[in-house]
């Protein structure tokens, strides 16, 4: 994957106090996959305080001794609520309080891949949506909670193109990928879900916001990059750090008066 960033400081935008996060507490689950570790080590360069959460066999405590002690890791099945109302209160003894939730789990039921709607498994249907849907919900009503009784609260969901437009099954062909069904009507109701708590919480005090990020490089088949690059406006995939930008601008002030929007970090894909 070739792709070349521009030298520019970073120190304005670090200082900058439209886009402080310093002092923060945000909660991340999916906290170490690709963009769940982009995003917390950018994340806590700034100052921010982390509680970071992930499921087996992943280790964010691990992760969060790595990153220093503004962080802490947690195990967390997000589809689980009793585990999810245990990682609220650990939030809350830990730091009192919650700031920033970044929704960024999601789930691919191994039998789903490669796997035609007319014949897609009602297991994988019911897993994937359980995490994917399900499990921001409850992620979304536990914190958002917590949220409404301070007053102010801030929440990101991470969404999909694939929950704006379809997959186009010409990117998947002769590859090892695909883009099973479920993950689609997961990802299209996080979006919804997100537009819905807007309305209702952000007279008092919470805003709700989905961010879309598309074709993470992440040491892709050659033909699919090349297939994917061909379809895409910006004739490219996007590499990791590109989400940090979207993430400083909806988890800070900078984006105050932002809510219900999906922010398309995209290269363009859902304009042609």
């Amino acid at each position: 994957m070739t792709w070349k960033s521009h030298s520019v400081s970073n120190s304005t935008l670090m200082t900058d106090p439209v886009f402080d996060v310093a002092g923060r507490v945000v909660v991340l689950t999916g906290a170490c996959g690709l963009i769940g570790r982009t995003v917390a080590r950018a994340l806590n360069e700034r100052g921010a305080k982390l509680i970071l959460a992930d499921v087996p066999p992943k280790d964010p405590a691990a992760f969060a001794a790595e990153l220093g002690e503004r962080a802490a890791g947690y195990l967390c099945d997000v589809a689980d609520v009793n585990q999810v109302q245990h990682l609220v209160a650990a939030t809350l003894e830990r730091h009192g309080r919650v700031d920033v939730l970044i929704n960024n789990h999601h789930f691919l039921a191994k039998q789903a891949w490669d796997t035609r709607a007319e014949v897609f498994p009602d297991d994988a249907w019911r897993s994937i949506l359980e995490v994917n849907l399900t499990g921001t919900f409850l992620m979304c009503r536990e914190f958002g909670a917590v949220m409404l009784k301070q007053g102010k609260g801030n929440i990101i969901n991470l969404a999909s193109t694939y929950g704006v437009v379809s997959s186009n099954p010409a990117l998947y062909t002769d590859n090892r990928l695909a883009s099973p069904i479920a993950y689609s009507a997961s990802k299209g109701g996080v979006i919804m879900l997100t537009k819905y708590l807007a309305c209702y919480w952000g007279k008092r005090g919470v805003r709700v916001n989905a961010l879309t990020p598309h074709g993470v490089w992440n040491h892709h088949e050659e033909a699919f990059e090349k297939r994917f690059s061909a379809m895409s406006p910006l004739g490219r995939m996007m590499q990791p750090e590109e989400i940090v930008g979207a993430v400083l601008f909806l988890a800070s002030d900078a984006s105050s008066y932002v809510n219900g929007s999906n922010l398309l970090v995209e290269g363009g894909w859902t304009a042609w």
